[in-house]
């Protein structure tokens, strides 16, 4: 017999992962191998800031991450891992191994778990400490798709489900605009009190919530002025208010 708490509450399934955007910028990462797997992993860390190093013979350097060498966007380390030097030394944050060798593979993975550096081993779910999804990013807006390691090719099809759908309206540009929008409101409304707090949230998701998509990619710096200059108002100013006086 179903409680009333458990009517009002519900189930929470366990089985998923905790997905979470890790602020990795700034932080080194060491990538071991060169191959496709580990520049596909390369261009994650790119886009996320991060001082990445790659590992592994001259010959194992994709073409692509030979160009990200040249243009320092990564360091190449021409030699096969050392685990003394590129784990108790170096002390990465992170590490994401991709080479072809199992038994090295769980190597890293075991001396990673012993000092307490996440890792993923690719294509070794019971060698990770987290998966790679698959992606889809338009600006600061990013969505990743997961299948908790039991179908990556069926993550990528929901991914381009998803592509498809939010590419048809600028998405990307309407969120950096809002962004643009919050930190002007903060610095207009300052301090840390629940009543500053209050005020700016409610300020910018009635924006977010009221606008379209398409209105609010059209936020230019102007309409931003006017919005904030209005903040004491009961109700923040619509659109066509602004386009339209």
């Amino acid at each position: 017999m179903t409680t009333l708490e458990e009517h009002k509450f519900g189930d929470i399934p366990g089985g998923g992962s905790l997905i979470v955007a890790w602020q990795i910028k700034g932080k080194p990462v060491t990538v071991v191998g060169g191959g496709d797997v580990a520049t596909g992993r390369v261009a994650h860390l790119i886009a996320a800031d991060a001082i990445i190093t790659v590992i592994c013979p001259p010959s194992g350097l994709s073409p692509e991450l030979q160009f990200r060498v040249a243009r320092k966007q990564v360091t190449h380390i021409p030699r096969n891992f050392d685990i003394e030097l590129d784990l108790h030394i170096a002390q990465p944050s992170m590490v994401l191994v991709a080479i072809d060798s199992p038994s090295a593979s769980t190597k890293i993975y075991t001396e990673c778990k012993a000092l307490k550096i996440p890792v993923n081993v690719a294509d070794v779910p019971r060698e990770c400490d987290f998966y790679f999804g698959s992606m889809y990013r338009d600006g600061p807006l990013q969505i990743m798709v997961s299948t908790n390691g039991n179908g990556p090719k069926m993550s990528n099809l929901v991914r381009r489900r998803i592509q498809d759908e939010l590419k048809q309206e600028p998405f990307g540009l309407a969120i950096e605009r809002l962004g643009v929008l919050r930190r002007r409101v903060r610095e207009k409304v300052p301090g840390s009190g629940k009543a500053e707090m209050r005020k700016r949230m409610r300020w910018v998701s009635q924006i977010s919530e009221q606008w379209t998509i398409a209105q609010l990619a059209k936020l230019d710096d102007d309409m931003i002025e006017k919005v904030v200059h209005n903040i004491d108002d009961a109700e923040p100013p619509t659109y066509e208010h602004l386009t339209n006086p």
